[in-house]
């Protein structure tokens, strides 16, 4: 093989430009289709439920899947690049055709038409998303280089997914009203569509630029992992175990919000301008979160010398707190947004830190089975993270798309000639305090039940990972790192 070069800044700069397009894809979809859908088009909140737990189900066999194909993959641009460009083009354009439903659909066709979409969204995205992260090995050198490239592409991915979180709607009602929109519904209709697609051409053409400027300079060995294997290493490897369904709990709790918090200021808060009050909150735990990552972790940690299992007991008691503060207020009759803003930087520096955490625990549990059962499963627990993650978020989707379901929370419920409509006064006292316990206890109940979970199996305590730490570097001192 050749010797690799140092990444220039030019690649760099692509790659990055790549994790900012593809997460500001997935944060749109993530983030808003069960409220295009349900809320703006109308589809049944039952429905829903199923659409998005049957698509995260298939996403479980279709990952490996795409994997293994991606490995199989031989041309003259490498394996990895094909496939980025073919996911990223079409994924883009199912992007479109999602957020661009016929208004003249009804009934059953329009059930088809959101299950089809949203499916055939989440099968491109694999295609494009595999091959992005797995091509890392293939143009960098190992050790600092790969792993400083990865801290940046992950950095990127936050800020696009926080760029269409912070915009998204004020972007919608902005393209909406632009558009020729002329009653509320009609608004959202058209500004989804027409911002869908700015977001699209945006994808494609950072993806582009990434495919151009970042070539593959060596041939990798790309491991997969099968469902099975990932339920092996998890019975073979009880910190795994522990970690995983922490994970599990950790992220349902914060997904069961982040799906029904803009019904909560659409519905509960109201106000004509309600999504002007919704944009800044996002802006508002957004800071907080990155914040927490880049700032409050690095101090509780270095400076407040904790250990990690004591940051992460903080987290989850910062996001309990949270909870039940949002819950006070919203229950007290409070209007004002700057009372929102306290639970809200809570939860989701909470989410930061233990973002952060959940990934080092689980990295934690490989050298631990290496040591325990004599096996390094690293591609295995990593591919199971992605796994777990889908699954917390189809979990919490499905609960989200029955609690509206329950509660007859829905733009078609409400009829309206204006532009602007103050659509809380339409819902009833009862609709809104249900929409709040769902939002606060549900989480709180998740949380509770991580922390005992996680307190009862979970062993690595700081000590115990310098130990495993010192026992793999002693098992592996005679080996040389590979070449890429």
């Amino acid at each position: 093989m050749d010797e690799q070069k140092t990444l220039t800044g030019r690649e760099k700069a692509s790659y990055g430009l790549g994790a900012v397009g593809k997460d500001m894809v997935y944060m749109l979809s993530a983030s808003y289709v069960l409220y295009y859908f349900q809320d703006v088009m109308g589809v049944s909140a039952y429905a829903m439920a199923v659409i998005l737990l049957a698509a995260r189900v298939f996403d479980a066999f279709n990952d490996p899947i795409m994997g293994i194909i991606v490995a199989k993959t031989r041309t003259r641009m490498g394996k990895f690049r094909p496939w980025l460009l073919i996911g990223t083009l079409t994924n883009s354009v199912v992007l479109f055709a999602m957020f661009a439903c016929p208004p003249s659909l009804d009934g059953p066709g329009l059930v088809a038409y959101a299950a089809v979409s949203y499916i055939l969204w989440g099968v491109t995205y694999t295609m494009m998303d595999i091959p992005f992260w797995s091509m890392i090995p293939a143009f960098t050198r190992g050790g600092k280089e790969r792993e400083n490239l990865s801290a940046m592409a992950r950095s990127c991915s936050g800020v696009g997914a926080a760029i269409v979180t912070i915009l998204t709607m004020i972007a919608v009602h902005a393209l909406g009203t632009r558009f020729g929109g002329t009653t509320a519904n009609e608004i959202e209709r058209l500004g989804f569509k027409w911002f869908s697609l700015i977001i699209a051409i945006l994808f494609s053409v950072f993806i582009i630029i990434t495919c151009v400027n970042v070539k593959e300079k060596s041939t990798v060995s790309m491991e997969t992992a099968t469902v099975r294997e990932m339920f092996r290493s998890l019975i073979r490897n009880d910190q795994a175990m522990a970690v995983v369904v922490t994970i599990v709990l950790v992220n349902t709790a914060m997904y069961i919000t982040s799906n029904l918090v803009i019904y909560f200021f659409k519905y509960d808060l109201g106000g004509t301008g309600w999504y002007n009050d919704y944009t800044l909150f996002n802006t508002v735990g957004g800071a907080a979160q990155i914040l927490a990552m880049m700032l409050l972790y690095p101090v509780l940690r270095r400076v407040a010398k904790v250990t990690n299992t004591g940051i992460f007991y903080i987290g989850l008691a910062m996001s309990v707190i949270g909870y039940v503060i949002l819950l006070v207020f919203a229950s007290s009759g409070a209007k004002t947004l700057a009372f929102f803003l306290i639970p809200g930087i809570l939860i989701m520096a909470a989410s930061g830190i233990n973002n952060v955490l959940t990934t080092v625990f689980l990295a934690n549990t490989v050298d631990y089975g290496e040591i325990s059962n004599h096996r390094r499963d690293e591609s295995v627990i990593f591919s199971m993270q992605t796994f777990v993650v889908k699954l917390a978020s189809g979990i919490a989707a499905f609960i989200a798309s029955i609690t509206l379901g329950v509660l007859d929370l829905s733009d078609s419920a409400i009829t309206s000639s204006q532009q602007t409509v103050d659509f809380a006064s339409a819902v009833s006292v009862s609709q809104k305090m249900g929409l709040r316990m769902v939002m606060t206890l549900l989480p709180i109940a998740g949380l509770v039940a991580a922390f005992f979970w996680f307190r009862r199996r979970y062993k690595l305590t700081d000590k115990k990972v310098e130990e495993l730490a010192q026992q793999v570097a002693e098992l592996h001192a005679g080996d040389t790192e590979p070449e890429v």
